[in-house]
């Protein structure tokens, strides 16, 4: 059969016809079409032509197949559907491209199939183009018939009344993507349920609509904090200004709308926006609307040349940039130009076009280069500026190495060896990188800090003079230098240390006060390793005895074998229970060697020991660790501040703080939230003055709190020791100092034995303290002393020996000198006594013929004190009224009090007030002695509040509380005693310590008070905005520790309730969130400057973590604390007791970087043997 079989019949001239030889139907078979049936083919194309002749216009393409097709399939066209199957199987991937090139390449001609070529090469244009259509249709038709696929309506026009089609031919697809294809699916919804077809006018169809619209009707509403918002926001708008004149009194302002012109114009003439209006307008080519819009169209060109220009900042941007130009030396304007870049780059920037700022990416890093860029340029003009290099440094920190840092501090301090700040902040950098941190390494840095700074002081480096303040930021630095071997474990070097600079200092030979600080240092180095006792031993004469001694031959020892039984303890007695798991062991013996082992290790000559003798080397402390710290004191003020600050560190109570630059990387305790006494006794509640810091001996975990009440008998004995050295030293005064500090500190261990209501201990302690303080009052000095007889009689009062304190209150107010209101102690002692019996009144029902009230009228009298009979006279009353009230007046209009130049001034002060208000409250009422408080508050406040905050930072000593802070503290505590006793609002309490805290926000006392007051009230939301507010205004990082104690308070509170096992409970505090509030708090304070390196902050944090279980979370958060504090021991300590799991690691990571691990894991190995 030919290839178009329409014309099959038809043959070439001269070949015999179709059916001839087998031979030719052989050759001409791959041209054959079985399926053809040519009664079909010509009906089918009659059909076509007649359609075509009658409809002029065709209708939209639809592909259809026709019933009758369907219908009449034969046998035959079944076995070519298999074969066609087999066909399409190998050539799936061209199918579609092959139907369309038959389709295009089928053409009929009334010749034979053979010569299609001759017959085209004949034909003419126009009727081959007529043939190659009817041909095409003929063959597309026939071919879609037989084999069931699409054909277009065009072509059968019959079939149009009822055509459709049937696919029984599965789409392997919906099995490979297991769903329709989307392009299968329709994309219109009915509505109604009508059936399709039976109402035209019920019918009604919905088209969805384009997947871009669907996303933006699915979209959510933004918020206020979205990207395109805040944009939006930060976006300035247009500035409407009145053009009337100010006496037009308009009921509204007019705004007068400028015409602006096509952008697109704008944008073709000025497309930098680099010319000013009028240019702009003549390059367009129109007039300019004069002079009166100009104010309004100053931004136009910016604004239409697509540069979003926020007017404000960019004036800000030109100011900076021309006060840095005109004067290059203002320190000033470049830092705020560097703080100016944080605001700049919050807003759209004022140089990018459009697409720039939508592009733009406001990255830390972009912030940081223009800083340094900034700096540099400042630097260029200051080269010899310290401030400039401390900020490109803290610039630099952020994205450069370690070492990188290292190295440019090394630089700095290398060009600037004679600033003490420099040196007190290049230590901290160097103590806080954990990568380099070693303990012998840091000691070291201290050790050439202080030699540099003491040869600078002594004149011995000739380059560089010494700077004001050297002196006070030397000791600062040494006192900073004890703390940190403190905390790392080393506690014998940190003894030592103060030791040798005690000696140094106040028992230096004549001979040698005028050699500089490293020629007295060489001969201070035989006397120590001469074995000779030194301050706190037995038998320390000091150095200059020594010396006097060498020159006239030596001493002649003689032994003294030493009676006292030693509280030695067996080291397998500190095993107490071998069951322990291995981390509780070894926690309890290192905290047993650390209370125990803090003194340095000498061999005892009377026991002919060596130092061979001793069991741990690290005990014994060379002169090569103290030589280079050792420095010279000259000022008495300093002499006297390091002796107080030696007594803080072994844990005596003293009227001096540490240094404020000091105070947090030391503060690891978590006693500052502890109210001594404070709910029981209000009044006269003990304010701790070292809480925040452990003591010497005592390095306590946090979940198991302080286990052993001050210090073991060395210890004690040790203290005792220093006293008595001290003695020789002093007279007066400061001897009387010194005995109110000794006698404070036995006060502070009876509160501590009140606390854990230990009454065995207590009764023992009681004893020894009272011999104390009655050997105290013996000698000569101290017999009329009336600070000594107040704390006596105090200590009575604790004890609970209430009669024998009253008498030991009327025998020294008997003794006293008639001063009346004109002596400070004996006010004081008069105020203290007045508040002890004021605290055991139930009501004030009575008061005014109370003890408290007898107290406080004789001391306005001029004659003898008398005891209380039980009666006050009325007339009595009003004559001592009359003289508080005066003399108060007196103290108030003279010049406003300075808190360093008359502290004695001040406490007096403070006591006529607190006097008079107590007075007034138990004669009165608590309005009057709240009046007396506000006039006194009123008057005190004369010093800006920056100035009481940084008191005491400029000379390096902190004294006593402002006389504006004390009249504040008794203040709250008398109205917390009165809502104590009676009903009283709460708001003046909360008002008084709110204010009293944003001038005073480092004042621990007032800060327990506050987060008390705060837990009895319903919500947090006052307080939490507080909190919030401090902190913000000052850099004290108590807030921070307060505001997580107040949340931590108020989730305890919240739990308990809950848990309450009483039926159905409903929360009064409906709190929810609390964890992340508390973990949101510890994440903002570690993030401030001083809560970096605070290791109590850490411990808190870590501690809660813990108690809240995430446990992993607490694991990273451990490691994050040491990277900022890696020399605190205590922090170590803690993890060990959190992650048992990993004992081994931790004490690998403590000995790897030199803390001080008194039980290796060997030594308890072999105790655990034993």
């Amino acid at each position: 059969m030919a290839l178009f079989p329409a014309f099959a019949g038809a043959a070439e001239p001269g070949e015999t016809p179709a059916g001839s030889s087998e031979g030719s139907r052989k050759d001409l078979d791959w041209l054959s079409n079985p399926s053809f049936s040519t009664e079909d083919a010509l009906l089918v194309h009659q059909r076509t032509t007649e359609a075509a002749n009658s409809t002029p216009e065709k209708s939209p393409l639809i592909r259809t197949t026709s019933r009758s097709e369907l219908s009449g399939e034969s046998d035959s066209d079944e076995n070519l559907k298999k074969s066609s199957k087999k066909r399409r199987k190998k050539k799936k991937k061209h199918h579609h491209y092959k139907t369309k090139k038959k389709a295009k390449g089928d053409s009929g001609s009334s010749e034979s199939d053979l010569d299609t070529k001759h017959i085209k090469d004949r034909a003419t244009a126009s009727g081959r183009n007529r043939e190659k259509e009817a041909a095409a249709n003929l063959g597309d038709t026939t071919s879609n018939l037989t084999n069931n696929r699409f054909v277009w309506l065009d072509d059968i026009q019959a079939f149009t009344a009822e055509t459709f089609r049937i696919d029984k031919k599965s789409d392997p697809a919906n099995w490979a993507y297991k769903s329709l294809y989307r392009g299968d699916i329709a994309r219109y919804k009915r509505k109604g349920e009508s059936c399709l077809g039976i109402d035209a006018k019920k019918q009604c169809i919905t088209w969805d609509s384009p997947a871009s619209q669907k996303k933006q009707l699915q979209r959510r509403p933004e918020r206020y904090f979205s990207k395109n918002n805040v944009k939006t926001l930060n976006t300035d708008g247009i500035p409407v200004c009145n053009k009337s004149s100010p006496s037009d009194s308009a009921a509204f302002i007019p705004v007068f709308q400028t015409e602006s012109s096509d952008p697109s114009d704008t944008t073709e003439v000025n497309p930098l926006g680099i010319y000013d209006p009028s240019t702009t307008v003549w390059l367009q080519g129109k007039g300019y609307k004069g002079a009166e819009h100009e104010p309004v169209n100053t931004q136009q060109p910016f604004q239409e040349s697509g540069i979003n220009v926020n007017p404000i900042l960019m004036t800000k941007v030109e100011e900076y940039n021309k006060k840095v130009r005109e004067n290059p030396r203002d320190i000033n304007a470049w830092m705020e130009f560097v703080s100016f870049q944080d605001e700049l780059m919050r807003g759209p920037s004022p140089y990018a076009s459009m697409g720039e700022q939508e592009v733009r990416r406001k990255s830390l890093k972009l912030i940081l280069e223009k800083k340094l860029a900034i700096l540099e340029r400042a630097i260029e003009s200051n080269p010899s500026n310290v401030d400039l290099k401390l900020a490109r440094l803290k610039v630099c920190a952020e994205f450069w190495e370690p070492p990188a840092l290292i190295k440019e501090w090394q630089k700095l301090i290398f060009i600037h060896p004679n600033n003490p700040e420099l040196w007190k902040k290049y230590l901290l950098f160097c103590q806080s990188q954990f990568s380099t941190f070693s303990v012998s390494k840091i000691n070291g840095l201290y050790g050439k800090c202080l030699t540099t700074l003491a040869a600078v002081q002594d004149g011995s480096m000739v380059s560089h003079p010494p700077l004001p303040g050297t002196e006070e930021a030397m000791l600062a630095i040494f006192i900073q230098q004890c703390h940190f071997l403190r905390q790392a474990g080393h506690s014998e070097k940190a003894v030592s240390l103060f030791q040798a600079l005690i000696d140094f200092t106040f028992f230096k030979p004549d001979s040698v006060k005028d050699l500089p600080t490293k020629g007295q240092v060489e001969f201070f180095e035989p006397f120590w390793d001469s074995g000779e006792p030194r301050i706190g031993e037995k038998g320390a004469r000091g150095w200059r005895a020594w010396m006097h001694q060498q020159e006239k031959g030596g001493w002649i020892a003689v032994d003294k074998p030493d009676d006292d039984d030693e509280e030695e303890i067996d080291e397998d007695e500190e095993i107490k229970d071998k069951t322990l798991p291995k981390w509780h062991i070894w926690l309890d013996i290192e905290y047993s060697r650390e209370a125990r082992h803090w003194l340095p290790w000498r061999p005892d000559k009377t026991k002919k020991q060596t130092e061979e003798d001793c069991e741990d080397p690290e005990r014994q402390v060379l002169f090569d660790d103290l030589g280079p710290s050792m420095i010279q004191l000259s000022n008495p003020d300093l002499q006297h501040q390091l002796l107080y600050s030696f007594l803080q560190f072994l844990g005596v109570p003293c009227i001096n703080k540490l240094f404020p630059p000091n105070l947090y990387i030391a503060m690891d305790e978590n006693n500052i939230f502890d109210n001594v006494l404070s709910d029981e006794k209000p009044l006269t509640s003990v304010d701790v003055p070292l809480s925040g810091f452990n003591s010497i001996g005592h390095m306590d975990t946090m979940l198991r709190g302080r286990q052993h009440i001050g210090h073991y008998k060395d210890g004690e004995e040790f203290i005792q020791n220093v006293f008595h050295a001290l003695y020789l030293l002093f007279s007066g005064k400061e001897k009387s100092h010194l005995s109110i500090c000794w006698l404070q500190y036995e006060i502070s261990k009876v509160v501590q034995c009140l606390q854990t209501k230990n009454k065995k201990k207590l009764k023992a302690q009681g004893r020894k303290s009272k011999k104390l303080a009655k050997n105290l009052l013996k000698a000569p000095d101290n017999r009329n002393d009336l600070s000594l007889w107040k704390l006596y009689a105090y200590l009575e009062w604790l004890l609970g020996n209430i009669d024998d304190a009253r008498k030991v209150f009327d025998t020294a107010l008997s003794t006293a000198e008639t001063g009346g209101l004109k002596s400070p102690k004996l006010c004081s002692l008069s105020l203290l006594y007045a508040q002890l019996e004021v605290e055991l009144l139930k009501s004030l029902e009575g008061a005014v013929t109370s003890r408290a009230v007898h107290i406080l009228t004789k001391l306005t009298e001029s004659g003898p004190y008398v005891p209380y009979n039980g009666q006050v006279l009325s007339v009595n009353v009003l004559k001592a009224r009359k003289t508080y009230e005066h003399a108060v007046q007196d103290y108030l209009s003279k010049a406003p009090v300075s808190d360093r130049d008359q502290v004695g001034e001040s406490n007096q002060l403070v006591n006529l007030v607190g006097c008079y208000a107590v007075f007034q409250y138990l004669t009165v009422g608590i309005d009057a002695a709240v009046l007396i408080y506000a006039q006194a508050l009123e008057k005190l406040q004369v010093p800006a509040p920056e100035e009481c905050e940084n008191t005491g930072a400029n000379s390096g000593v902190q004294n006593l509380p402002s006389a504006l802070e004390a009249v504040t503290l008794l203040h709250t505590n008398l109205l917390r005693f009165h809502m104590k006793i009676s009903v009283y609002p709460l708001n003046p309490l909360r008002e008084a310590l709110t204010e009293a805290l944003r001038r005073y926000p480092s004042n621990q006392s007032l800060w327990r008070s506050y987060i008390q007051v705060q837990g009895k009230s319903h919500t947090a939301s006052k307080a939490r905005r507080f909190f919030d507010g401090v902190t913000r205004s000052t850099n004290s990082l108590e807030p921070w520790l307060f505001a997580i104690q107040a949340e931590q308070l108020r989730k305890k509170l919240t739990e308990h309730v809950q848990r309450a096992d009483v039926g159905e409970i409903y929360s009064t505090i409906p709190e929810t969130g609390l964890t992340n509030r508390i973990i949101a708090l510890f994440e903002h304070a570690i993030q401030s400057e001083n809560g970096t390196h605070c290791p109590l902050l850490w411990r808190m944090y870590l501690n809660f973590l813990v108690s809240v279980g995430k446990k992993e979370k607490s694991k990273g958060l451990f490691y994050k604390a040491i990277q900022n504090c890696p020399w605190t021991k205590v922090l170590y300590m803690d993890a060990i007791e959190y992650f048992p799991d990993q004992l081994q690691e931790t004490l690998d990571l403590m000995t790897e970087k030199e803390l001080r691990v008194r039980v290796p894991v060997e030594e308890l190995d072999l105790l655990l043997e034993v």
